[in-house]
């Protein structure tokens, strides 16, 4: 398989892991769109949310139960989580994966 987060959960490609659990991984995003913005990603390969809640449901809990833990880490005072599900709504890897950005006043609706 070529998915980029597959490799870094094997260890083939380095990452600053700021979570290592026995279900999920968490980095900081390259491409960052707010002062704190980390991927947090389940182990088990999926393409998005959706299949994942339908494949392993307490696997898509555990995505968020990392948030609020990284969130406190952080201390974030606030926070949003997004998931992006197709290429029409920005996913660029087809590896389900939930973004947690905060650091910074988050305006409302979303781009």
């Amino acid at each position: 398989m070529n998915c980029i987060f597959c490799k870094i959960i094997a260890g083939e490609i380095p990452a600053n892991l700021l979570l290592n659990t026995e279900d999920v991984v968490a980095f900081p995003d390259l491409n960052p769109q707010a002062p704190t913005h980390i991927l947090i990603v389940p182990k088990i390969h999926v393409e998005n949310a959706a299949e994942l809640a339908e494949m392993q449901p307490n696997a898509l809990a555990e995505l968020f139960k990392a948030a609020k833990k990284l969130a406190i880490e952080l201390n974030l005072p606030g926070y949003r989580t997004v998931f992006n599900t197709g290429e029409a709504a920005g996913q660029s890897v087809f590896h389900a994966h939930l973004h947690l950005l905060g650091g910074r006043a988050l305006g409302w609706p979303p781009g």
